[in-house]
């Protein structure tokens, strides 16, 4: 008996002493995505992915599954999170381009039509607000027809927030084109940055 008091207190002490876990658990609940998930805790939805390698399709999780999220990662986020906002118009504005332009793109895609604007509103080359950078004369197609008054999805606002969150890591990119659809554009001559689905990034 002795003996055993003797093991536990011993057991107790190494668990004192051992480092506090830094993953936080999160249990699913009805209505919960990864992208919902990831939001309420100032992360992107690529992050919570990463750090959650067991998941093994990520776009439906299952209600009581537990989440795994880092908890030093969201203090850092936390920490940054009021410089990373665009305002409720501009949001809507900015899915409604992305829907326009890459509606049928992989969600890779969308993020990067997304940042396109991102880094022209950052640019001097172009206006200083997303509102500014969209309505540009002469630059973005759906603007001229009227297919940039549409219903953004979900996965369109979902895109946005991902592009602002993660503002600060770019290539450059200031151009997109389809080569499908342009085959012969001027783009061509513009150093290439990525290509995603149907469409050839350029800066």
């Amino acid at each position: 008996m002795n003996l055993k008091k003797k093991w536990i207190s011993g057991a107790l002490a190494i668990a004192l002493l051992l480092p506090a876990s830094t993953s936080l658990a999160y249990t699913a609940k009805p209505g919960d995505s990864l992208w919902s998930i990831a939001l309420s805790h100032n992360l992107t939805l690529h992050q919570i992915i990463n750090m959650n390698p067991q998941i093994e399709h990520p776009d439906k999780i299952m209600i009581g599954e537990a989440i795994h999220i880092d908890k030093k990662h969201v203090a850092k986020k936390a920490e940054k999170k009021t410089a990373k906002k665009i305002s409720k118009a501009d949001r809507k504005l900015l899915a409604q381009l992305v829907h326009a332009e890459a509606g049928g793109e992989p969600f890779a895609g969308k993020v990067k039509v997304a940042k396109v604007v991102l880094n022209r509103v950052s640019s001097p080359e172009f206006p200083d607000t997303i509102r500014g950078v969209i309505m540009e004369p002469k630059q973005f197609t759906p603007v001229k027809t009227g297919a940039i008054h549409n219903t953004p999805s979900d996965s369109d606002y979902q895109a946005v927030d991902e592009a602002v969150q993660t503002k600060g890591k770019h290539d450059g990119s200031l151009y997109f084109y389809n080569p499908s659809v342009v085959p012969h554009s001027w783009l061509q001559s513009k150093p290439t940055t990525e290509v995603i689905g149907h469409h050839v990034f350029k800066k």
